[in-house]
């Protein structure tokens, strides 16, 4: 047995967007972005060290709205050409620095690089289809692949109980659709819990769940080894809690490891540095600047401004992932001397979520850090281990039984970021939606073809105007006008057709037009929302 564990979980998710109204359209670029620089270099990077003998062995949550977005064959071409439009400008832009900017050139030529591999892998490899990538790694025992809300919806703010069930068990339906398999654990939607919510997961065949510190910290009774072992809820379910120390390494923009002044700058973009008319073959058709990926400075230090920043220098950078891997493991390591001499010999496991999208997107050289990672955790396995929560629990080591906390992992481990004097507008209308949708469900037992495919679609608007994504981007006063639009946009289309059905008027080609845009979940059944 090794001194510790550690169980790495990362959450795959963005909000379901997808706009076939329009050509383009700037927040599908979320989901282009975090293909490019979050899940081909984490598949590849997992398919390497598997084929290496290096024993990666991690859990990941690719949350239901992002399989939607990934099996998409729209958002599958749009991608496509987002990525080839790329490659040509960094091919452009090669030339370009050689001749005015040298200084730009080893970070160009890496941009070239990283796209053309990116255009084989999505091209050749994978075939355009990142669902069979992750189900393969999770067949070969790399991921344990888990899942989350039906589309992120923040269950303790959801007012009925056929709603939960219902976020919980289309989640489960859309899994099995995607990997062939029911899913063991639950990545709760921004680990969101309140008591009652481990039943409901107990009765859609879910075995553990992920919440924040907090959960277990202010349990009943109080933890015997804090947040470094599960608890099981008296019902069966278990629960992983959040390790601060480690969450802080990566996380913290304060001591965290993406702040190193040799670590890519991810607010100085190319998009807004370049004249407007070299860049404009490269933008969206309205010529409106915006963040292209391609930034070739580095963080500098912590007191630099943007406009002082220096040159990236990728060779520094990736110099500089190998020696934090090590440094995160060295500590990892003497975390679990630490905390097994204080719990009387017993094995800890250290539980380390974060969201994917860290690893690539936001810090630049994530990817790198996780390789690294996997290749000092295989030569250190028998100090610690890494496993995953299903994984844990087959050891069948005993586990102490608590009812956790109420409990969120955004500000003070509670709920106000998703419920505040700036969103608060959002829940009477969504609580009105949650109750007719559960009237309809048992009204209609019979319905016609047409019905169905309403009461459906439905289903479909409520889903979506749930997700808890438009509050947490309202409260940030990020893409606020986007996130409230919507919220809306949900809601009415909701309405409009319940009316419609109430009143035995539903216009087949109104109906069909909502289908083609909100076309998430084509395998819905609105009953599952009957009392």
């Amino acid at each position: 047995m090794p001194i510790g564990y550690f169980s790495l979980i990362l959450h795959a998710h963005l909000p379901f967007v997808r706009h076939p109204e329009y050509p383009e359209f700037l927040e599908e670029d979320w989901l282009y972005e975090a293909i490019t620089e979050v899940y081909l270099p984490l598949v590849f990077i997992l398919q390497n060290l598997h084929e290496s003998g290096a024993k990666p062995r991690l859990a990941m949550n690719v949350s239901p709205p992002l399989c939607e977005m990934l099996a998409d064959k729209l958002l599958e071409t749009r991608y496509t050409r987002h990525l080839e439009n790329l490659f040509e400008l960094a091919k452009k832009e090669l030339t370009r620095v050689q001749r005015e900017e040298p200084q730009f050139t080893d970070v160009v030529k890496m941009y070239a690089d990283n796209l053309s591999i990116s255009l084989m892998l999505w091209n050749d490899k994978y075939k355009k289809n990142l669902i069979n990538a992750f189900r393969q790694l999770q067949e070969e025992g790399v991921l344990e692949i888990i899942t989350c809300g039906a589309t992120h919806g923040f269950l303790p703010l959801i007012s009925t109980e056929e709603s939960r069930r219902a976020q919980i068990q289309i989640a489960v339906n859309n899994y099995q659709k995607h990997f062939g398999r029911k899913p063991r654990g639950i990545w709760l939607p921004e680990c969101a819990y309140e008591p009652g919510i481990e039943n409901l997961l107990k009765d859609a065949g879910i075995e553990y769940f992920i919440g924040d510190s907090h959960a277990i910290l202010y349990g009943e009774p109080r933890p015997r080894y804090g947040v470094h072992a599960p608890v099981v809820c008296p019902n069966g379910v278990a629960v992983f809690a959040r390790d601060i120390e480690t969450s802080e390494q990566v996380w913290s923009a304060e001591v965290g490891y993406p702040g190193n002044a040799a670590y890519r700058e991810f607010y100085r973009d190319i998009g807004w540095d370049l004249p407007l008319d070299y860049l404009k073959p490269h933008l969206h058709k309205d010529g409106t600047r915006r963040h292209l990926g391609l930034k070739y400075y580095r963080v500098s230090g912590r007191d630099v401004s943007t406009g002082d920043k220096q040159p990236y220098v990728p060779d520094w950078a990736r110099q500089q992932a190998a020696t934090d891997a090590a440094d995160f493991v060295g500590k990892r390591v003497r975390q679990a001397y630490k905390l097994r001499e204080t719990f009387d010999g017993h094995t800890p496991i250290v539980a380390a979520p974060y969201d994917a999208e860290l690893y690539g997107h936001w810090w630049f050289e994530g990817p790198q850090f996780l390789d690294f990672l996997f290749q000092e955790l295989r030569d250190k396995k028998d100090l610690i281990s890494p496993i995953t929560p299903g994984d844990f629990l087959d050891a069948r080591i005993p586990i102490q039984i608590q009812q956790p906390s109420a409990s969120s992992w955004g500000a003070n481990g509670y709920y106000k970021v998703w419920l505040n004097e700036g969103n608060s507008w959002m829940y009477p209308y969504q609580h009105d939606a949650e109750r007719r949708m559960t009237e309809l469900a048992n009204k209609y037992n019979e319905p016609t073809e047409i019905e169905q495919r309403a009461l459906n679609q439905i289903a479909r608007e409520l889903l979506l105007a749930q997700s808890s994504d438009w509050a947490f981007q309202i409260y940030q006063g990020t893409t606020v006008q986007y996130s409230s639009n919507r919220f809306k946009a949900h809601i009415h289309r909701f309405n409009l057709l319940a009316t419609a059905l109430d009143d035995g008027d539903i216009n087949e080609e109104l109906l069909a037009e909502i289908e083609r845009r909100d076309n998430i979940f084509q395998e819905i059944d609105y009953r599952i929302y009957r009392s």
